[in-house]
């Protein structure tokens, strides 16, 4: 037992100084808890921010006036008065979003209540800002119009009052959930893509035959790979959430610490078993990379980070269910956002662990084939 646990670790060291011998693999670990946290978390505007727009005021009243200078920065730009004959070619070129076109009379059709129209053309390839912005503007319109009709600004008192309590983000800062979002993704990529990277920089080198020959088991040796850059990854996290998220960002963590830490470690296990397989399966790094976009991508968008599970198909749910993902996300999200104790995430952590053991031995046997078929 003694031997066994030394050869883990005497491996484990080996990998931490090839990791520190490739600049590149360090430039990307330093980058991914850096800079990629930081963009993600301030890089990402509001949906309808600066949206350029175009107006046509054929009417060139006061009511016509009033609806060109409710739209200002910061969710539009200031409005660019054109003619009709320019709106086609302008929304071509993606010169604007909205063009919203006041017809001739439309004061004075007000006035009369003969409900006049007002023409929207709105650039859709633009889904974020065009779904938005659309009920912004036809609320805007019609208060400037009920207010203009009515020669005073009121707001209608509902029937029923609604008290909101925006719980766990009041103000709701994105910069909040794009930083945690970010490291909990990180750390599902950098670690399978680590542990993938070191086996298979063994074989090009040849070096994984020089540990053939050694009194060591296949065991051990991948072992050895997914403590040491489970390691990394988890000290990586780490920083990120101390100096990043806490200190640069100010983003306050209203759980524990040292308990996402547990759980991104149980996850760490699972990640770089999974990393493990997936390089025996491929070749060279190319081949990697490629099936590392086949499977990572389905990881990070179906897992519940980007869109909440609730609104995927029932049969996406319940495939998603066998990924560690999707549990990570909701012990992460549960911990860091809403202060979740182990008595709540305790469920995620079993998951992750039961998972991570089935990919770990999956590894395990798909690693010795592969050893087999070299010797």
């Amino acid at each position: 037992m003694h031997s066994f646990a030394a050869n883990i670790y005497r491996l484990g060291i080996k990998e931490l100084w090839s990791l520190v011998r490739d600049p590149m693999m360090l430039v990307l670990i330093v980058y991914t808890f850096t800079v990629s946290i930081y963009v993600a978390a301030t890089a990402m505007p509001e949906s309808l921010h600066n949206a350029p727009m175009a107006i046509v005021d054929e009417d060139g009243s006061s009511l016509s006036a009033r609806i060109i200078a409710s739209f200002y920065p910061p969710h539009f730009k200031t409005p660019i008065l054109i003619s009709m004959a320019e709106i086609d070619g302008g929304m071509d070129r993606g010169d604007y979003t909205f063009a919203l076109n006041i017809p001739p009379n439309f004061q004075r059709d007000v006035l009369a209540g003969n409900a006049p129209t007002i023409q929207l053309n709105i650039d859709a390839t633009l889904m974020s800002q065009a779904f938005t912005g659309n009920s912004s503007v036809q609320q805007i319109v019609a208060s400037e119009v009920s207010e203009f009709v009515a020669h005073y600004r009121s707001t209608a008192v509902p029937p029923v009052g609604l008290a909101l309590r925006m719980r766990f983000n009041p103000n709701l800062e994105q910069s909040w959930f794009g930083s945690l979002m970010e490291i909990i993704n990180n750390v599902t990529m950098l670690s399978i893509i680590l542990t993938g990277a070191a086996l298979i920089r063994e074989r090009e080198h040849g070096t994984i035959e020089h540990l053939l020959v050694m009194p060591v088991t296949p065991a051990e040796i991948m072992l050895a790979k997914v403590w040491s850059m489970g390691l990394v990854v988890l000290a990586a996290a780490l920083m990120a959430l101390i100096l990043i998220v806490q200190g640069l960002l100010r983003v306050p963590i209203q759980g524990s610490v040292a308990l996402f830490m547990v759980a991104a470690a149980l996850h760490l296990f699972a990640t770089t078993s999974m990393g493990i397989f997936m390089a025996t399966l491929a070749r060279s790094m190319p081949q990697f990379g490629m099936l590392l976009v086949l499977v990572l991508l389905p990881l990070q968008l179906l897992s519940g980070g980007a869109t909440p599970r609730e609104s995927m198909p029932e049969l996406v749910q319940n495939l998603m269910l066998a990924a560690p993902t999707t549990h990570f996300v909701a012990a992460g999200q549960a911990i860091l956002y809403r202060g979740a104790g182990i008595e709540v995430v305790w469920p995620q952590f079993l998951l992750i662990l039961a998972i991570g053991s089935l990919l770990f031995f999956a590894s395990l046997r798909r690693f010795r084939k592969t050893i087999s078929q070299m010797v």
